[in-house]
């Protein structure tokens, strides 16, 4: 796979400094597709300086890398994921899948399959420019799954991995079984719609619209819609069709398992199973109050925080 990491090949906007956060865009490839990158970290990377701790945010199926990682709410607190762990030390990374935000869009459905395998192009760069060689993983929703399949298929470049509102084998998920009811449509078209009604009923699907404030909504919509209002479907298809796709006894890597108590997407016996079944016994199931799918925005995302900065902090263990 090419990479276009070298500092002559980034965007125009290559980097900026605000309250400390440095903040960085980069292009890597996969074949003939570009795959936009994005990084943030306390100061700008030096030659010479120790590299820091990896961070790399994985993305689900309706929206890109920013909106879900390093969403801007003004007046209403912090909802940047890439500026928590920023700010706790670690040197943090996202990518826009194909067909998402600012990469490639092909003729593709951006699958499961697809988004491991723009996970390959990408950490090669994140290699490259930080000299780590392992690094931490964190998915959410399908973004969790890509994020597993990734680790089973490449485990020596994983070291510790959140899975956030994942999706193991579908025992009886509400949300799957209401999209399921299209599976036809995703068997036949690659895109999907995704305009701003869509993106509000993504707050309120899970019956507890109360999690959340209205104002992330459309900041959301606001940050998607210059994008347009259509979507890969490959997620969607794989979610209904074709689970399981991570196999946990494949998955060697230290794991957390994060679910919201109200999440449509999994019921905790799903989630149970899987965790049951990871060989490594540095492995955490955490269920967090009061939240539901979309955990990242919830106004008790300050739980979500906590949990993974203590699972990605831990000691190593001694015998």
């Amino acid at each position: 796979m090419t990479l276009l990491a070298d500092h002559d090949q980034r965007s125009s906007a290559a980097s900026t400094t605000v309250d400390d956060i440095w903040f960085g865009e980069y292009w890597a490839a996969k074949g003939d597709v570009r795959l936009a990158m994005y990084r943030k970290r306390l100061g700008a990377p030096a030659p010479g300086t120790p590299p820091l701790p990896v961070l790399f945010l994985v993305h689900g199926s309706s929206n890109s890398s920013r909106s879900s990682f390093d969403l801007s709410v003004s007046g209403h607190g912090e909802y940047s994921l890439m500026n928590v762990f920023a700010r706790a030390g670690y040197d943090v990374w996202t990518m826009d899948h194909e067909n998402y935000g600012r990469s490639s869009q092909t003729a593709g459905n951006s699958d499961i399959a697809s988004g491991v395998e723009d996970l390959q192009a990408g950490t090669d760069l994140v290699v490259r420019e930080t000299g780590r060689q392992r690094l931490h993983c964190l998915g959410v929703s399908s973004g969790a799954i890509r994020a597993g399949a990734f680790a089973q298929a490449r485990p020596e470049r994983v070291d510790r991995l959140v899975l956030v509102a994942f999706t193991y084998r579908d025992m009886g998920s509400p949300a799957l079984k209401k999209r399921a009811e299209k599976l036809d449509y995703f068997r036949t078209h690659n895109r999907r719609l995704r305009d701003r009604d869509m993106i509000r009923s993504i707050f309120a699907r899970d019956g507890h619209p109360e999690f959340y404030d209205p104002a992330v909504a459309e900041a959301l919509a606001d940050a998607e819609l210059v994008y347009g209002d259509q979507i890969p479907t490959g997620t969607y298809l794989d979610m209904t069709a074709n689970l399981p796709l991570v196999d946990p006894a494949r998955v060697k890597a230290p794991v957390l398992l994060l679910s919201g108590e109200h999440d449509g997407n999994a019921t905790l016996d799903d989630l149970y199973d899987f965790f049951k079944a990871l060989p490594n016994g540095d492995r955490q199931l955490v269920v967090l109050p009061r939240v539901a799918h979309s955990v990242t925005y919830s106004k008790n995302r300050h739980l979500f925080w906590h949990a993974v900065t203590n699972f990605l902090a831990a000691p190593a263990p001694v015998a």
